[in-house]
């Protein structure tokens, strides 16, 4: 229970991240949204995998060096399902800003399973 109550705040927190920037880009300096949500993604990243590491998956010990690639796909592929569901929203007409929150939830589920079960698994002695 521990672990998905810190998932939450660090996955609000990235999230937090990632909608500003989305919001800054697109609002104030009129980029195109799909490219805004790029950059979003980037820095809510490194906002994810220290908070994931360090808070939500801490228990599991995973070495830093294993997981941080490991989670970097896990990001990858959440990304291309968001970037994926999100150009969908748009083209069906939803606000960027609503299409972005249910993207964001929608991609949540998958990040933590995968995380919790592959990332951040540490590594059994004398494994390779």
């Amino acid at each position: 229970m521990k672990s998905l109550l810190w998932f939450g705040a660090v996955g609000g927190s990235a999230a937090a991240v990632h909608f500003a920037v989305v919001w800054l880009l697109v609002g104030s300096w009129q980029w195109p949204a799909l490219a805004a949500n790029v950059m979003g993604f980037l820095l809510a990243f490194g906002v994810s995998f220290v908070g994931h590491h360090r808070l939500t998956f801490a228990a599991q010990q995973a070495d830093g060096r294993q997981a941080l690639p490991r989670f970097f796909g896990v990001a990858l592929l959440g990304f291309a399902c968001n970037e994926l569901l999100y150009a969908l929203l748009l083209a069906c007409g939803v606000e960027y800003r609503l299409a972005l929150v249910v993207v964001l939830l929608a991609v949540a589920a998958m990040t933590w399973w995968l995380g919790r079960h592959w990332a951040f698994r540490r590594r059994r002695e004398g494994a390779s």
